[in-house]
């Protein structure tokens, strides 16, 4: 990027009626995140010296989606178009020459490869103002950039105030501009909202600045797609699947396998690594980081979590803002819900749930199995149908397995409970006592068989039946 001050204004007051929702246009999700976000995101990584962001509609709303951002916040009380909006910013941004980047906040598959382009175009060509532009095949809606013979932009004219042969033109004006904040905020506060509409434009500062002699520029990107808002249901799904298809192509050509990119969902802050196979129907949300060699298998869905090296996660399995470590297996049909930790070479079968729970390493738990705000020691075996009872109707309370401790199928461990290093608890046993190291809890009724009971019972049915 060439020297010089960057800041960076983000427009976000707007409603987006079009979309038919009591939530603002700018909070609806692309790719698991507020489409706003991804606009911040791609302007950040120009690393402007301020980023100042224009909230009106849901404000308090805005801020919020946004709180982890570095941009700072104006508030636009009344919409009055995107001319007035950015003159609620001049203050934060000031009026020394510079580059003020201008982007709508709708625009969640904008590349910054794209605006670093753009800026170091404006900065080269030392123009009041650069605008980015497009070709579309129908234009309509679109306001259009006319040009002179020697195509030198000559005005931006909407498409409701365009004639019959400015209507054919197909350059459309993509609501990003550069401009120098000390040529165009003089002109901003000059304006007057000469429209049907009584608002001001960033476009009317363009006329402004081309009848005072100065110079406005356009770049023309070849890829559309990438830089047209998004205004209805339909647009955010294509935006969505844009950033889905990306990641997709991003992750094979670094040595991800996905068995059908088009069925699979991952999102585009995630980490995958080499050599992992991933198969239809898999859903991963947020910042995962998915190690070297794993196999994620069909239907699974994996939020906020790590997964290390090696490890399986099989049919149908879900994992929430878990770690789960190297060589481990989870599933099929398995639930990992928050907090929950597993260690290497650990295993989470057929219909277990695991929460707030540490797993040990080589520690199994491979059957129809709740294991809920426990610490679980290397090498324990937990058999089918155990449930740590970890809630009393008031408070949760802890269970704690010392290492290689073998609990028998059908258990329920009432916390809070500690057992001991290398101890067994007999199948079938409720334990409210904690045990101690290589012992045997039995904590059940003691069996009885009444002979010829089953005889007796058969007969009198049948005597029953022939009274009635």
């Amino acid at each position: 990027m060439p020297s010089g001050r960057l800041s960076v204004l983000v427009l976000a007051a707007g409603k987006g009626t079009r979309m038919r929702s009591k939530t603002i246009k700018l909070l609806h999700p692309v790719a698991g995140r507020p489409m706003v976000a991804w606009v911040l995101d791609a302007a950040a990584a120009l690393k402007p010296a301020k980023s100042v962001t224009v909230v009106g509609y849901q404000a308090d709303r805005v801020r919020s989606a946004l709180a982890h951002s570095r941009s700072s916040f104006v508030l636009q009380k009344e919409q009055r178009g995107t001319g007035h909006a950015v003159l609620q910013a001049a203050r934060h941004i000031g009026s020394k020459p510079g580059s003020l980047l201008i982007l709508n906040g709708d625009l969640p598959s904008l590349r910054s490869a794209t605006l670093r382009k753009l800026v170091a175009t404006h900065r080269r060509s030392r123009s009041a103002l650069t605008v980015l532009t497009a070709e579309l095949r129908d234009a309509t809606g679109y306001g259009r950039i006319l040009r002179d013979g020697k195509g030198r932009v000559e005005r931006i004219v909407e498409h409701r105030d365009a004639s019959r042969d400015e209507r054919r033109v197909r350059e459309i004006n993509t609501g990003v501009f550069v401009a120098n904040p000390a040529k165009l905020f003089p002109v901003l506060r000059r304006l007057r909202p000469d429209n049907d509409q009584g608002e001001y434009y960033i476009t009317d500062a363009v006329h402004e600045l081309l009848d005072r002699g100065e110079r406005v520029g356009a770049v023309c990107h070849s890829d559309a797609e990438e830089v047209l808002g998004v205004n209805t249901r339909q647009e955010l799904a294509r935006a969505s699947q844009m950033l889905f298809d990306r990641q997709a192509e991003h992750l094979q050509d670094r040595g991800v396998t996905l068995l059908d990119a088009a069925r699979i969902w991952i999102d585009p802050r995630a980490k995958v690594g080499r050599d992992t196979v991933i198969y239809p129907g898999v859903i991963v949300e947020g910042a995962c980081r998915i190690g070297a060699e794993c196999v994620i298998r069909p239907g699974c869905r994996i939020v906020d979590s790590t997964i290390g090296a090696g490890t399986e996660i099989k049919d149908f399995s879900v994992v929430l803002e878990s770690r789960v470590a190297r060589n481990a297996a989870v599933g099929p049909f398995a639930h990992l819900r928050p907090g929950s930790i597993l260690d290497d070479s650990t295993k989470v079968g057929n219909f277990v749930e695991v929460k707030k729970t540490r797993l040990g390493r080589g520690s199994k738990a491979s059957h129809l199995t709740y294991l809920g705000d426990a610490t679980i020691g290397e090498g324990c075996n937990i058999g089918a149908g155990t449930i740590t009872c970890n809630y009393d109707g008031a408070n949760k309370s802890p269970t704690d397995l010392g290492k290689g401790v073998f609990i028998g199928s059908n258990t329920q461990l009432v916390a809070p409970l500690k057992i001991g290093a290398g101890a067994y608890v007999a199948a079938g046993s409720t334990v409210t006592r904690d045990v101690p190291k290589g012992a045997l809890a039995i904590g059940r009724s003691r069996q009885k068989n009444i002979e010829g009971w089953v005889a007796r019972q058969s007969k009198k049915r049948k005597r029953a039946k022939k009274k009635s």
